[in-house]
């Protein structure tokens, strides 16, 4: 038995999110957690799931405070490092009126980019049930180490690899190395959380089924989760196509979190029903489930702190069954 249902590897920093207006007409910024690996985590451990994180913050107000919700949300932050010379990654969130949202990063360096390969702890990453990573943790080449040693040790030790490439352009010294880290991570996950825009900027296909066919036929990936915002969302298990509607809400602000919820939610089904129990039926369960509790989060500010419980999720799933 593995003691963590999900440990992740990568991001944890602050989400300044505009918050208003000042009386001088300047924007006010909101500091709220975030980082779409602790995200998941957050929305799994609403949940009821045992998760654990691994990253690093500043020794520094902002990496003090996100240790703090990290706790008080109840993700395990044993393996949180704090650096002493590095201050916490920063990002700037622009939202605009449809929801959707473009970032401004402050991370050269950010502290999250200096986590090594010897501060991994090899014995969290064999006591899991799930690894789960992205691609912001293999923008550079230290990070990057770290980051295939701990998915190499989570593989090693009979865990389900879950990716989400969360594409972030500007991060990237180029986007041939951004393409070349995107097929790395692809090459090693069982469950593929992707949007789709990252379909399109991956595969050139603009027809997203036939994207998914591209990334099934070169990487045998056992399950793929395609998020598509108003458009809902589809699953792909071995021969069996899925799509489920969107819970849309006149109360959405933004959509920041929106695909990490989405995605906890899908791996919060593989960790039911285990990746060989999946038929069409548990597929449609899954995706409904994600796309309300999904929708829940677009109408909040942030994400980490945020997260619905089951009940609420359940709810809104009751209420939009009647309208």
């Amino acid at each position: 038995m593995k003691t963590y249902d999900v440990v992740a590897l990568g991001e944890l920093l602050i989400d300044f999110t505009e918050n208003g207006m000042s009386g001088q007409g300047n924007p006010i910024y909101e500091a709220n957690p975030g980082g779409a690996p602790c995200n998941v985590l957050a929305m799994l451990a609403k949940l009821g799931h045992k998760t654990a994180f691994i990253g690093k913050v500043g020794r520094d107000i902002f990496g003090s405070r996100l240790a703090g919700a990290l706790a008080e949300i109840g993700i395990d932050t044993g393996n949180l490092i704090m650096d002493d010379a590095v201050r916490t990654t920063l990002a700037f969130v622009e939202t605009y009126p449809d929801g959707d949202r473009d970032f401004s990063f402050y991370r050269n360096p950010g502290a999250d980019m200096m986590l090594a390969e010897h501060e991994l702890d090899l014995k969290l990453l064999a006591d899991t049930k799930i690894f789960h990573f992205g691609t912001l943790s293999m923008t550079h080449e230290g990070v990057r180490d770290a980051t295939k040693k701990a998915i190499a040790a989570a593989k090693g030790a009979g865990a389900v690899i879950s990716f989400d490439p969360n594409i972030r352009e500007p991060l990237w010294n180029s986007l041939e190395e951004a393409r070349e880290q995107t097929a790395y991570g692809l090459s090693q996950c069982d469950v593929l959380k992707i949007s789709d825009n990252e379909i399109l900027w991956f595969t050139g296909e603009t027809d997203y089924d036939a994207g998914v066919r591209n990334l099934k036929e070169r990487y045998a990936i056992p399950l793929i989760v395609l998020s598509m915002g108003k458009e809902g969302s589809r699953a792909y298990y071995k021969d069996v196509r899925v799509e489920a509607a969107p819970f849309l809400q006149r109360e959405t602000i933004e959509t920041t979190g929106a695909g990490d919820t989405f995605g906890a939610c899908c791996l919060h089904h593989v960790l039911q029903y285990g990746l060989s129990g999946f038929d069409a039926d548990k597929l449609m369960r899954m995706l409904t489930f994600a796309n309300a509790a999904a929708s829940i989060v677009t109408t909040r500010k942030g994400a980490l702190r945020v997260m619905p419980e089951e009940a609420e999720v359940r709810a809104l799933m009751e209420r939009m069954k009647t309208e």
